[in-house]
């Protein structure tokens, strides 16, 4: 008998069984796989189906009220987007001072402010 042999007769066994040891190699796989493909298909759920604009304006709910239509405030829902886009960059270069508005408008982009214009201007 070679040295390889007897080392391999030697060799402690699987303490949970040589079935177990079979069987867990391809459970492992099939569980990854199968994990894998989950975080795949979350990753891919649209989220384009929520306009930007929309997620946007959920900062404009609290004085302005949902979808624009607020009571108290300026009514921005069905201004033209040009108008609120207008507004916004009056606000957002100190023209109508240092108020709360203007604060809103420096934390957002042009292409930010012009999604929550657009948006803004397709509600009634």
């Amino acid at each position: 008998m070679t040295t390889i042999a007897r080392t391999a007769a030697r060799a402690a066994p699987h303490p949970f069984g040589p079935r177990l040891r079979l069987a867990t190699a391809p459970t492992l796989t099939l569980a990854l796989t199968l994990t894998l493909n989950l975080a795949s298909a979350q990753a891919q759920t649209p989220t384009s189906t929520i306009p930007n604009g929309r997620l946007l304006a959920s900062n404009c709910f609290q004085c302005h009220g949902t979808n624009g239509n607020g009571p108290g405030f300026d009514r921005l829902a069905g201004k033209s987007a040009a108008d609120i886009y207008g507004d916004l960059k009056e606000f957002q270069s100190g023209k109508e001072g240092n108020g709360i508005m203007a604060k809103h408008a420096l934390g957002y982009t042009d292409a930010q402010l012009q999604a929550l214009s657009q948006w803004l201007s397709t509600q009634r």
